[in-house]
Parts: structure tokens; sequence; C-alpha cells
């Protein structure tokens, strides 16, 4: 049930993210959601995208090196301390959370996670028995 995440190894100079963000919509390729961490000398981009096939096929062709991970996409309650119950179940079943990040979404009572772990399996059904809705692709195709 994990979805696709690609990193995209990127430049830290100016023009090199509006290259990428180009690239994508030029391809008609849709950004559901981002996170970029930096260093002095480069970025790492992650995106959840509406086609990650397309994107990193075109990237790629550009010269980017881009990984594709699986990860885990959980729906929570957008009110405060339901992010915690969702950490606190992967916490409680010996799951590490490596990184996460939000979605941009059209729900106002919801948002939506992305959580790198060790093992999406697990941590999946962590979530999963605790009452957690997981995201599917076919719900980023939704967004």
């Amino acid at each position: 049930m994990a979805i696709k995440q690609l990193t995209v190894f990127v430049q830290n100079q100016k023009g090199s993210l509006v290259s990428v963000t180009d690239i994508l919509a030029k391809n008609n390729v849709n950004i559901r959601a981002l996170s970029i961490a930096e260093t002095e000398d480069f970025g790492i981009l992650r995106l959840i995208v509406n086609d990650e096939t397309t994107a990193q096929k075109v990237l790629e062709e550009q010269g980017y090196l881009i990984k594709v991970v699986d990860v885990v996409g959980v729906k929570i309650g957008d009110e405060p301390g339901k992010l915690t119950a969702a950490l606190e179940v992967l916490d409680k079943s010996d799951i590490n959370v490596e990184y996460l990040y939000a979605f941009m979404t059209r729900t106002q009572k919801h948002a939506y996670v992305v959580l790198r772990v060790e093992n999406n399996i697990d941590a999946e059904a962590s979530l999963t028995n605790a009452g957690f809705h997981l995201i599917t692709s076919s719900d980023v195709d939704k967004l």
C-alpha cells in the first residue's frame, strides 16, 4: 500500500529548484507534496507526484539523479494531538520515523502525512490496526 516518493538531488544554487518544477510542469506532472533539505552544496528534494514514472523519466533525461522509494502515507485528523497519536503508534511498535512531511490537500478536516520508516509493512499494519487510514497511490491521484 506504500506510495512512491521521488528523491531528486539538486545543486544548491539559484535556478535549480525552478528548473525541476519547470520540467515537471512541461510534462504535465503535478506535485502533490514536497520537502527540501539543503546543505551548502546540494539539496535533497522529495516529491510525491501524480505520475512518478513520467517524472523520473523526464528528470533523468535532463541529468538529474533520482531515487524512488516507498513511503507510508497516513490520513490524520486536522486537530492538535492527532499527529502525536500516529507517531505514538509507530513508537510503541518500535518503528523509527526517519523523516516526515505533510501533503497539500483539498480537505479541511484531515491532513495527509508522508512518513519514511525502516519497514513500511510493519508501519502500515500498526497504523491500520490503530484505526488510521493509509493513503494509496489512487488517493494521491485524486488530490
